[in-house]
């Protein structure tokens, strides 16, 4: 999968190890670089695993159309489909079989 980053500061966290365990500590960091490594592996948002560890699940709310993946918890990896527009069912979800692409939105606990 492509992947991108929403802001220049995150793609130069994310790029550097050094300055992701500054910034996320070694232990997230580390299930970070996991995470990344799964995302770049597979073909389209659905070969992501709806189960633990990974568990992809759908935002709602004010995050609306984003996804997130469990990182250690309470902590998750923002994502969202890099698409213009975004491929849509005929019901007007996601189709998560065409997200090829995707953009790093952020690391948070949204708890």
């Amino acid at each position: 999968m492509e992947i991108a980053f929403r802001t220049r500061r995150l793609e130069r966290i994310f790029s550097s190890d050094r300055e992701l365990r500054r910034v996320y500590g070694a232990n997230r960091a580390e299930t970070i670089q996991n995470r990344i490594a799964v995302l770049r592996r597979v073909n389209s948002l659905t070969d992501l695993p709806t189960t633990p560890p990974l568990r992809r699940h759908l935002l709602a709310g004010g995050r609306d159309g984003q996804y997130a993946i469990d990182l250690a918890q309470p902590y998750r990896l923002i994502l969202e489909p890099n698409h213009h527009p975004i491929p849509r069912n005929a019901d007007g979800g996601i189709d998560t079989d065409r997200v090829t692409a995707v953009l790093i939105v952020d690391v948070v606990d949204y708890h």
